[in-house]
């Protein structure tokens, strides 16, 4: 069986597109990996290093501490006294442990108001057990409405780290009192 020259020539055209297919596709993987690996970790603790938060926003400060209980991991401590929706907690919680920042720059301090920086929506303190405190500023969403501008650990210096972080927590803590209390 002989082959003729244009079935010759189909071969080698498909062996090469295929090939050229192959070498794209691995270096689309190779992006997908390197920006996956630039995504940075905000905060580096865990769950169980928290001992309290304190949450400051516009419309109210919030504070719970945790707890050695099981059925009741948090207790509200600030605007109430009382016990906390563990699920609230969990979910806020959730999002400084295990959260990522998609991206990080510099700006100069004046241009703070452009993020939103300025007049927060919210700012997040939390204490370690080990008297370590980590904090988180929120500003505004970016244009594409898909992030948050955040200054994560912010510092008094002449330009300002600005952070991209999952709009998430804006979902988090834009709540009601009666959120952050126990289901009845």
């Amino acid at each position: 069986m002989k082959l003729q020259k244009t079935t010759w020539t189909l071969l080698v055209l498909v062996f090469l597109l295929g090939g050229f297919v192959y070498i794209y596709t691995s270096q689309d993987n190779n992006t997908q990996e390197t920006l996956t690996q630039n995504q940075k970790k905000i905060f580096n603790f865990s769950r169980e290093d928290i001992q309290s938060l304190l949450i400051k926003t516009p419309k109210i400060t919030l504070e719970f501490a945790a707890t050695n209980n099981q059925v009741t991991p948090w207790q509200m401590k600030q605007p109430e006294n009382q016990i906390a929706n563990a699920a609230t907690i969990s979910f806020l919680v959730d999002l400084l442990v295990n959260g990522k920042s998609e991206k990080t720059f510099t700006v100069p301090i004046e241009q703070k108001k452009e993020y939103g920086l300025d007049l927060p929506q919210a700012t997040i303190t939390v204490y370690l057990k080990n008297k370590q405190t980590h904090q988180i500023i929120l500003g505004k969403t970016d244009f594409e409405n898909k992030f948050l501008y955040a200054q994560v650990e912010p510092k008094n210096n002449q330009e300002l780290q600005v952070s991209l972080v999952d709009k998430s927590f804006q979902y988090a803590l834009d709540r009601d009192l009666s959120e952050w209390k126990p289901e009845k």
